[in-house]
């Protein structure tokens, strides 16, 4: 018996480019479902040492929906790197100064913390409003479950 398992290879990977509508999506069920695709877990070939998901755009994500009272309640915490530099928002301060940022850190928590995960962030593009500058990848609309 010669059983071989096959491994993909960078060469071999087929990439796909998605837009996903935020509009009125709760901010968790989208990042997990944007992650998976960033990562290719939903690919037969999906490997976990290897970089074969698709592309990802994430349109109106000022519209993006939190539950319960985390408008007020969630936090996002950052230093400066100088002393007493610990700098804290809410996420309600958030979306009015930076609301892309909601749902890049929301991804990005759900994705490896080390290179591969660094190189599968960077498929992603957020962004604020209907427009994204992606025409010409000819992107498919992806639809969330539920």
């Amino acid at each position: 018996m010669n059983n071989r398992t096959y491994v993909p290879s960078a060469q071999n990977i087929e990439r796909k480019w998605y837009v996903i509508d935020a509009k009125d999506q709760v901010l968790g069920r989208l990042a997990t479902e944007a992650a998976d695709l960033l990562r290719g877990k939903k690919k037969p070939i999906f490997t976990p040492n290897c970089d074969c998901g698709d592309y990802v755009i994430i349109v109106n994500a000022e519209k993006v929906a939190l539950t319960g009272n985390k408008w007020d309640d969630k936090l996002y915490i950052h230093h400066t790197g100088y002393n007493s530099g610990l700098r804290t928002r809410t996420a309600k301060k958030m979306l009015e100064v930076q609301p892309q940022k909601i749902v890049e850190k929301a991804i990005r928590g759900m994705l490896p913390h080390n290179k591969l995960g660094d190189a599968v962030y960077h498929k992603l593009f957020v962004y604020c409003g209907e427009n994204h500058p992606h025409q010409a990848q000819k992107p498919e609309v992806y639809t969330l479950r539920g």
